[in-house]
């Protein structure tokens, strides 16, 4: 192992010398406490090395060991429903051994080394088959809602010469060998480490043509986001970006589900993780941690581990995809990790971009959401996985056109941007229909319209209403409302039920937190029939105060705490209602 000496000291970055023979991104420990770090640059012997933990006390002339490996993620059993912090140590079982505060060169290892798991091998497979990367050995009952498929590592190919029967073993405990040629044999055993930085294989990728249901109406109905696809939650102070990501994180209908808090305040992560252990999934009725994941690297935490979080994250998520699962991977916010590569730059010295930002800004933020994606899985049996990834950006003052908002958008395909207009006037979730945009919305409506054969074709006017209305509030803001005709009158009214009846979701309300995609697209049928309907009796000679004044508009503003079961009869009751409302309005003006 390569052994030097800390040379200088500036933050979270140290320069090392006599690091000779070392490499970039080599995990080493520096000082007497061995406090873990990444080299990030070397010149000469001098590595330059971004520790991931206090570096307050640190002495110039103190050691420091290079580890020979890059910095990897433990993958197992073990890994669901457990607390991480940015470099994957186990912080609830920290707290039993340190207290509540984590102290500084504490290590621990990321899967309990003590816990036995029940394997239960792959009966296809013989002694004497050949193996790839990916094929599945055994599988292990993670949880009720997760079998956790074993497979072959990455990088691992050759004859299996050896593989454990079923039985109990720890993570550690050796289930096979592979010959590798060269008479060379690779221990198998249920976990095995992969590089955080390096995306995992896989045979090809796909293209994502199914959505990922939410439950958001605005979301699912208006800005639909593919499996395996790429969104950004921009918004400033307030908007609601971090509800806005427990709430995609608690009703995604995904098998697996990752939150990583990168930079966020202590309090926002605690409460996250206090209704995950109270949500029950929608589908099976389980808790919700059993298919869950925290990565909590709060803002209290030194800023240079921000960066392992939302690759630590993106590993595990890809991990779960490999073993055929749709994966939902969220990062609040990747502002606060931009924030930590400026820091980190200028302690570099390097020659700052726009705002101060390093200029490989975008290629890191690159990195990141190009490891989305639905693709064909490595090794047998076939199978398919996707991994989704939302960011939220925290853009000082809500002013979208800066660095990091930016260069975000040149990699997503899915806008969802959060108005602080709307959020003052408690419209939640704040959610702008003007801004926002969704780029697979050709890819998905293939999938809505098998079961619903007009999805897309509601979705378009509603869009076209609001759009319309916000055309006439100007006028109406010159003039008055008096001003407008009776139909312009009856799209403002169209246009106010949509954003308030529909856009408008209480994410702490019991019924209307989670709406499926049947009660979803029914609201849209109701309330753009009552404005079909309002539109012919206006044109039979109906005045608008009477269509304003009918009882079944309370109805149709009540829908979203109508319990699921029961809608489908409340939506014929709605119907019917406005046909003979509506009817017997014109049969009164014809008379």
């Amino acid at each position: 192992m390569v052994k030097g000496r800390i040379w200088r000291i500036s933050g979270p970055l140290v320069v090392a010398e006599q690091m000779h023979g070392s490499m970039v991104y080599e995990v080493v420990y520096v000082g007497e406490e061995r406090l873990i770090g990444e080299i990030i640059g070397m010149q000469g012997d001098r590595a330059f090395i971004q520790v991931y933990e206090d570096t307050s006390g640190l002495r110039v002339g103190e050691p420091v060991e290079g580890s020979g490996d890059l910095l990897s993620a433990e993958l197992g059993p073990g890994i669901l429903g457990r607390v991480f912090d940015g470099l994957q140590r186990p912080l609830s079982d920290m707290e039993l051994i340190v207290g509540p505060f984590v102290e500084r060169g504490v290590k621990l290892p990321s899967l309990p080394r003590d816990k036995k798991w029940v394997f239960r091998r792959n009966t296809d497979l013989r002694v004497g088959d050949r193996v790839r990367p990916g094929d599945v050995l055994g599988t292990v009952k993670e949880t009720e809602l997760v079998l956790h498929k074993i497979m072959v590592p990455p990088n691992v190919h050759g004859t299996l010469v050896e593989l454990a029967g079923d039985g109990d073993y720890t993570v550690e405990d050796v289930i096979g060998y592979v010959d590798v040629g060269g008479g060379r044999k690779v221990e198998l055993k249920l976990m095995h480490r992969w590089p955080v930085r390096k995306p995992r294989p896989y045979l090809s990728r796909l293209e994502p043509t199914e959505p990922l249901i939410i439950g958001q109406r605005v979301l699912d109905m208006m800005f639909p986001i593919a499996r395996g696809g790429k969104a950004a939650v921009p918004g400033g102070f307030g908007s609601g970006k971090t509800v806005l990501l427990q709430t995609m994180t608690k009703w995604a209908r995904t098998q697996i589900n990752i939150y990583v808090g990168c930079g966020e305040r202590g309090n926002e992560m605690a409460d996250a993780l206090h209704s995950f252990l109270r949500l029950k999934d929608p589908e099976s009725g389980r808790p919700l941690a059993e298919k869950a994941v925290f990565i909590a690297n709060t803002s209290n935490m030194p800023v240079a581990a921000r960066e392992t979080s939302v690759f630590l994250g993106v590993t595990i998520g890809e991990y779960f995809r490999d073993m055929g699962y749709d994966v939902l991977m969220v990062a609040d916010s990747t502002s606060r990790w931009a924030e930590a590569m400026r820091e980190i730059s200028a302690r570099l010295e390097e020659m700052p971009g726009e705002e101060g930002f390093p200029a490989y800004l975008g290629s890191r933020l690159a990195e990141f959401y190009e490891r989305a994606g639905r693709v064909k899985c490595a090794g047998s049996p076939e199978r398919t996985g996707s991994l989704t990834i939302v960011g939220a950006v925290s853009p000082p003052g809500a002013d979208f056109s800066e660095p990091v908002t930016q260069n975000t958008l040149r990699y997503i395909g899915t806008l969802i941007a959060l108005d602080v207009t709307l959020a003052n006037r408690r419209h939640f979730p704040a959610i702008s229909w003007l801004i926002s945009y969704s780029l697979y919305v050709e890819t998905v409506a293939r999938w809505w319209e098998k079961r619903f054969p007009n999805w897309k074709a509601m979705r378009d006017e509603a869009l076209e209403i609001l759009q319309r209305e916000n055309e006439l509030m100007e006028i109406v803001r010159l003039v008055g409302p008096d001003a407008l005709p009776d139909n312009d009158k009856l799209l403002l009214d169209a246009a106010r039920m949509i954003r308030e009846d529909f856009l408008q979701q209480n994410a702490f309300h019991p019924i209307d937190a989670y709406c499926p995609p049947e009660k979803t697209v029914g609201m849209m049928e109701v309330i753009l029939t009552f404005y079909h309907e309002a539109r012919k009796a206006l044109e039979a000679g109906v005045p608008l105060e009477k269509i304003r004044a009918l009882p079944v508009r309370a109805k149709i503003a009540r829908m979203k705490e109508v319990e699921y079961d029961k809608f489908p009869s409340v939506k014929e009751e709605l119907l019917r209602e406005i046909h003979e409302s509506i009817n017997s309005l014109i049969g009164g003006a014809a008379a």
